[in-house]
């Protein structure tokens, strides 16, 4: 008898689930406001080679492609008889 007895038990401990461990609410941060937030993209499509020579004066020059195109962009614009922007 003790053996059918821990075989109910047994069986009816298998049916049970586990129980579900409450998590505490997750406090959302606040997200850091983008670089790139209030900007809009400015591009077009060369040659491999246009990117190429921009990344090495970029490079020669120690700044970015960015920079490089703010100031050929702002070149544009006086040339152009608009002021410049960047």
């Amino acid at each position: 008898m003790n053996s059918l007895q821990a075989a109910l038990n047994n069986s009816q401990d298998e049916n049970i689930p586990a129980p579900v461990k409450k998590s505490k609410p997750k406090v959302k941060k606040q997200a850091k406001k983008s670089s790139r937030a209030d900007t809009v993209l400015v591009g077009g499509h060369f040659a491999p080679d246009v990117k190429k020579q921009l990344r090495m004066i970029a490079a020669e020059e120690g700044t970015t492609n960015q920079a490089l195109l703010e100031e050929a962009l702002n070149l544009l614009f006086r040339k152009k008889g608009k002021k410049a922007i960047l």
